[in-house]
């Protein structure tokens, strides 16, 4: 073993140091294989892109002709490009993106070939739908769905392919994707904003929603990774004793970039950029192997988009250079894990951004105003937005003092906590006298000059504010970006609702404008005060703080799950209609159901490297003492009595570990069996493995461990973390 790991790296990695790939200018490729409107413009009569431009700015239907003229300008322009197929490119509820590709050649009655490709194809097609995750909505023998093209995203060419962003649902119509119920979702968003803002500007007309995802990830050398059964299978590991050194010198974060790495990065961004994805930030991070990759922000449906794309498409980059990209949110146990830290705002079609202070009190009231929108709708909703992240993978993370807690709040930062608490003391639900209009003005005129000292980030808050934007920060590596935004985005729609309908009855009953904004505003402030919290929230005391004021302490994601299924949950997700009841009941029991499966593998895959793997290890090498204390005994006696019993209590204490490992494996399967076979409902099922079978597998790993320390490192079977961590 000890062999095939210090080869792997140099025989395998596939690297020739010093060697750079030429790239062009990043603003030569940018975008290359991006069908944009631009681009679209030149494959389209005048009228037709007129036409489609309208419809992509203001919404509406796309009948057969502009559809066939658009799908003959896609075809046109990714034949060109060197493309020999065409797929609907969607995001399913398994976590991934799914294509079916199909090429573009047609016979013709003479047997000769063209290429041909017309709107029918491109505004809607028919993949088999009853092998995806759709949580009972679709029986195994109802095998039809459809995808529909969405205008919004545009097409690119991946791998010879053109791909054309669609929805996806079922032949009943209900949605078995992210992208249908997220549309719309920002679709209530942008009208809800847009009537608020209407308080404060008449020209906007538009509010989108804006997203700037940050993806951390480990790479692994591809040989080891080759080597770790749990890694392939698991995406983590599920044993490994942690390395002398890891990260406790805080040496890796912000460090130089590994050559190697360097040139996976290289071509990773180039590859991002030509599929017109913004990458612009990269760094190490905590973790040793760990980075990050961070674009500018976008609208929200694109960036949501980009990010699946950057998945895949590093997945696939690694590749060329030998290593494998680990999106788990917590591959190797005490060291940092990874997430996906979701920068969200709002954007005016006036180029304001509704999360960043102004130049005038104004300006500030209306940034006030969506700030205390977003506050409460987190207050309103922490449980669902806790539990539309929570997963197997982000169970390890949250919560380990290296992450957010799966405790939801929200931090400010003290001196926008300082203006909200006198907000809150000054207006009262009486008529202000014109000193305390002023007074309250002039301080919040003062936002933009005290902002400037507060972008700070507390790093234990799972929503935070950070100057322009909140950054929801408990977001796992591995998640579709779309399950948060459906949520959060609906959330705050329906506060900025509520807010403008009080405030509207205010007016109707004679109130100024502006007075009767500064009391609904006041109104918020007090309602969400709970939600607020600037302190540690790694902290014993905040955990039972919290529990003091009502919020949601769930850990489990079992437990969490539920809150899918409460009143507040259909009034927010059915009432508004992003999700019909069935729908909103499929993605429960689908996400139970992807939590049981991942732990039944995962304790399956343990067993077996126990068993097959690490007791036969253990075994042989126990022989090896057996056969020194045998040898020691004979040939050196007076040596035997002076050190025998060192050697003895190595051999007992092995016996101890492959004893427990070999029992509690039998026991682990056990209660897997039991489980299987007593509760044919999934989500019991989820519960019942979540409390029976969970709790094994770290006793196990705790005497594998054990054995690692113990066993000779030639001998032992896998790469161990320290090989694992700093092989770059």
């Amino acid at each position: 073993m000890a062999k095939i790991r210090f080869s792997a790296l140099k025989e395998l990695s596939g690297h020739v140091p010093g060697e750079k790939l030429k790239r062009q200018r990043i603003s030569v490729v940018y975008g290359a294989d991006v069908l944009t409107m631009d681009k679209m413009r030149h494959y389209l009569s005048v009228e037709a892109f007129r036409e489609l431009e309208k419809i992509m700015q203001e919404g509406g239907a796309i009948n057969r002709t502009l559809a066939d003229q658009v799908a003959a300008a896609m075809k046109t322009w990714a034949v060109e490009k060197g493309a020999t197929h065409y797929t609907h490119w969607f995001h399913p509820l398994n976590g991934a993106t799914a294509e079916k590709h199909d090429s573009f050649i047609d016979i013709l009655k003479d047997g000769s070939v063209i290429e041909a490709f017309d709107g029918k194809l491109l505004v809607q097609q028919e993949p088999d739908a009853s092998s995806f995750p759709n949580g009972g909505i679709r029986n195994t023998f109802e095998a039809r769905g459809y995808t529909a093209w969405d205008p919004g995203s545009p097409a690119f060419i991946n791998n010879n392919t053109l791909c054309i962003p669609t929805v996806f649902v079922a032949y009943t119509g209900e949605a078995l994707d992210y992208k249908t119920p997220m549309l719309k979702a920002l679709s209530l968003v942008d009208k809800a904003a847009v009537e608020v803002c209407q308080y404060f500007d008449k020209d906007v007309r538009k509010v989108v929603a804006t997203l700037g995802w940050e993806q951390e990830y480990f790479l692994v050398d591809e040989a080891l990774f080759d080597a770790r059964p749990d890694l392939k299978l698991c995406g983590r590991t599920l044993m490994g004793h942690s390395a002398a050194k890891d990260q406790q010198l805080e040496d890796h974060y912000f460090g130089a970039i590994p050559e190697r790495v360097n040139a996976f990065m290289d071509e990773l961004e180039y590859e991002c950029h030509r599929l017109g994805i913004p990458v612009k930030t990269r760094h190490n991070e905590c973790a040793p192997n760990q980075f990050e990759l961070a674009p500018v922000f976008e609208e929200a449906n694109l960036a949501v988009d980009h990010n699946q794309l950057l998945m895949s498409t590093m997945k696939r980059v690694a590749r060329h250079h030998h290593f494998r990209v680990l999106l788990h949110e917590k591959p190797f146990k005490g060291i940092n894990g990874s997430g996906k830290h979701n920068n969200w705002s709002l954007l005016t079609d006036t180029g304001v951004n509704l999360l960043s202070p102004g130049k005038n009190p104004k300006s500030n009231m209306q940034f006030l105003v969506f700030l205390v929108a977003t506050t409460k709708a987190v207050l309103e909703h922490e449980a669902l937005l806790k539990a539309c992240i929570v997963s197997l993978g982000n169970e390890h993370r949250l919560g380990g003092d290296e992450a957010p807690p799966v405790i939801m709040s929200v931090f400010l930062g003290q001196q926008l906590d300082s203006i909200l608490d006198e907000i809150e003391t000054k207006v009262s639900s009486k008529k202000m006298s014109p000193d305390e209009k002023t007074e309250l003005k002039l301080n919040v005129g003062k936002i933009p000059e005290i902002m400037r000292d507060n972008t700070d980030r507390n790093r234990t808050s799972p929503f935070a504010f950070t100057g322009n934007r909140f950054e929801f920060r408990a977001v796992g590596s591995s998640a579709n970006c779309g399950a948060p935004m459906i949520v959060l985005n609906t959330a705050v729609a329906e506060q900025l609702m509520a807010f403008k309908k009080e405030t509207d009855a205010l007016i109707d009953k004679g109130v100024k404008k502006d007075e009767a904004i500064f009391q609904t505003l006041r109104k918020y402030i007090i309602g969400c005060k709970k939600i607020r919290f600037e302190g540690n929230g790694y902290s014993k005391e905040w955990k039972e703080e919290a529990a003091r004021r009502g919020l949601s302490v769930e850990s489990g994601c079992v437990g969490a799950l539920k809150a899918y299924l409460s009143p507040k949950a259909k009034s927010l997700l059915v009432g508004h209609g992003i999700f019909t009841e069935r729908e909103l009941q499929a993605r429960f029991e689908i996400r139970n159901e992807t939590y049981l499966k991942k732990l039944q593998i995962e304790s399956r895959v343990l067993g077996d490297l126990a068993l097959n793997h690490i007791i036969p290890t253990a075994i042989a090498y126990q022989n090896t003492l057996i056969e020194n204390v045998r040898g020691l005994k004979e040939i050196l006696p007076d040596m035997y009595a002076e050190v025998g019993h060192v050697q003895l209590e190595s051999i007992q204490e092995i016996s101890r570990h492959i004893h427990e490992i070999q029992t509690m494996v039998v026991e682990m399967t056990e209660a897997r069996k039991f489980a299987n076979n007593t509760y044919a409902n999934e989500v019991e099922r989820a519960e019942v493995y979540s409390d029976t079978v969970k709790p094994y597998m770290e006793k196990i790993r705790y005497h594998i461990d054990k054995l690692e320390l113990m066993v000779s490192d030639e001998m032992w079977p896998l790469p161990k973390y320290r090989e694992l961590l700093f092989s770059k």
